[in-house]
């Protein structure tokens, strides 16, 4: 019986979800970053970016490389069957990576590791978490957001939105649902309930 709990976080573009994320963090969870593992299978040399320029084509890389990742989203995000690509290609090499940071992480003592991971569900790597938390947010404010953050039109925004699951989706497969519009004061109280109650499993299983 592991002595740790793996909480996966997850949630649509514009959500909050890294936002909430760095409250989990402030609270003493240890945090592995599914989509900054995934940035280095962009690099140079990397296996997947040669199945992402045959998938996409071989412009989305210079003569060095070197991916660009704004083409290769606006092409990949602009259907679900171009999303599914892309995920089919790259989650294998998150995910395998992703468990050995765990296991380090929980070989160092920590007890309470967050897996922030946008396709959580959709590379099945919840079948590792103990406790599924999604950050869900309206429409509006994620359509603001994922502008402003990407610098891209309302329609590209729309479609990547489209392209990707339902609130109903995550609520339903999730064991803790955030507000991800919600203050300061409602996100640091509920990263603390989150806490709480992990910690309340722990010592249940014999963890604490």
């Amino acid at each position: 019986m592991r002595d740790f709990v793996i909480l996966g976080l997850t949630g649509p573009s514009g959500s909050g979800k890294s936002t909430f994320c760095k409250y989990l963090k402030d609270c003493g969870f240890a945090c592995v970053d599914a989509d900054a593992i995934a940035r280095q299978a962009l690099k140079p040399g990397s296996s997947c970016v040669f199945q992402l320029k045959a998938a996409f084509g071989d412009d989305i890389a210079d003569s060095s490389g070197n991916v660009n990742r704004s083409l290769l989203a606006s092409r990949a995000f602009s259907s679900k069957e171009g999303t599914q690509l892309l995920n089919d290609i790259t989650h294998p090499w998150v995910f395998l990576r992703s468990l050995k940071l765990i296991k380090q992480l929980a070989e160092n003592g920590e007890r309470l590791i967050v897996f922030d991971a946008p396709v959580l569900f959709e590379s099945n790597s919840d079948v590792m978490c103990d406790f599924i938390a999604s950050v869900i947010a309206d429409r509006q404010t994620r359509l603001e957001r994922i502008m402003k953050r990407d610098n891209i039109s309302e329609e590209l925004a729309c479609r990547r939105f489209d392209a990707q699951q339902q609130d109903s989706f995550y609520i339903s497969k999730s064991d803790f649902v955030v507000d991800g519009a919600g203050d300061e004061f409602y996100l640091k109280k509920t990263a603390l309930e989150i806490k709480e109650t992990l910690n309340k499993s722990l010592s249940l299983k014999g963890g604490g």
